[in-house]
């Protein structure tokens, strides 16, 4: 696992939180919305870049 990777898993399971604890105070829903597909993308480039797929 490379820096960037784990980076990219850290931030985007920030993110994830972020939407969760958004969703549960009943903040706007586009701003939910965006914190979930920034997690979702972080992750998935996270995942992507780990040495396990080359």
């Amino acid at each position: 696992m490379t820096g960037l990777s784990a980076l990219l898993i850290f931030v985007g399971l920030f993110f994830l939180g972020g939407a969760v604890s958004f969703w549960k105070q009943e903040m706007p829903r586009g701003l939910v919305v965006l914190l979930g597909f920034a997690a979702g993308m972080s992750l998935l480039g996270g995942i992507m870049r780990l040495a396990v797929w080359s």
